[in-house]
């Protein structure tokens, strides 16, 4: 990214529950290399599987953000309302020759030790639902990651966009939105880092240059062997303590968090901290809170 080109985050949480601890940790660092950076802050909402979404978490998380001064730059963007832009996508790939239909269960990919593309695709296509897959695998993807460096990732299967049940694939509108909104940066947790592979391959398909990625550190649940997560069952965070969160939150991103910070308003902390911010002082260590 040159001097001239503005710079586009986001923050894109899943309704599947309400803002916990580690996901403000990656609100926060995408917020503050946005803003350190001259940049615009997006907020997306990922509200693609209603199964698994908790009813209400979605304006939860948006109160959330807004009590500890994290306020977005824009409209929020929902991806249930996107289903026209992702199906266009689809079709253009379907033209291309680029999508063919998976009728492989899980069961099946997991004693074949993975999909087996050739396979698949030399099947009778039968009846009843099939996933629809990129035909995308080989080769490998190289990017240089803000806080990772030099990255090689191979691509070893070919990409689901839309699945068995009729649900566009996180990967598909991913890719779509984020370059609908013109993101040039995404900060996100080191959970996603293996994902971003596949994205590039999406994002060259599609014509379009891919974002800088960088991957944060990841806050560790209870014995430190998985993350703190929504399907772990992190708590909420407290809004009603949002100036002590965020400076627990700047600590663990490796600020020396200056005395008596936490009584001031979470404005304040966040203009104090985006004055300072400085990528090469992350902590890059996946840890529990101390």
């Amino acid at each position: 990214m040159n001097s001239k080109t503005p710079y586009f985050g986001r923050f894109a949480p899943s309704p599947s529950g309400p803002l916990h601890f580690g996901s403000l940790v990656c609100a926060l660092g995408s917020y503050l290399d946005a803003l350190a950076h001259g940049g615009h802050w997006l907020v997306r909402m990922e509200d693609l599987d209603p199964p698994r979404e908790e009813p209400g978490a979605a304006t939860r998380i948006l109160k959330s953000l807004e009590s500890h001064g994290l306020h977005w730059h824009g409209p929020v963007v929902w991806q249930s309302k996107r289903h026209a832009q992702y199906e266009a996508v689809l079709s253009q790939l379907r033209q291309r020759g680029l999508l063919y239909p998976c009728h492989c269960s899980r069961s099946q990919i997991r004693q074949n030790g993975g999909h087996d593309n050739q396979a698949c695709r030399i099947k009778d296509e039968g009846t009843g639902a099939c996933a629809l897959r990129l035909s995308c695998a080989g080769g490998e993807e190289h990017f240089e990651d803000i806080w990772r460096g030099p990255q090689s990732q191979p691509v070893r299967e070919d990409t689901i966009l839309k699945r068995r049940d009729g649900l566009y694939a996180y990967q598909l509108a991913v890719v779509v939105d984020d370059i609908a909104q013109g993101i040039t940066h995404i900060v996100r947790g080191t959970d996603l880092l293996d994902t971003t592979a596949a994205q590039i391959r999406l994002f060259h398909l599609l014509d379009n240059r891919a974002p800088i990625f960088g991957h944060l550190p990841l806050v560790m649940g209870p014995g430190g062997a998985q993350k703190l997560s929504k399907q772990n069952h992190a708590p909420a965070i407290d809004d009603n303590r949002a100036a002590s969160n965020l400076c627990t939150a700047l600590d663990f991103l490796g600020f020396h968090v200056a005395d008596g910070l936490e009584g001031e308003a979470p404005e304040h902390i966040l203009k104090w901290a985006a004055a300072r911010w400085q990528r090469h002082q992350i902590d890059k260590r996946d840890r529990q809170l101390h």
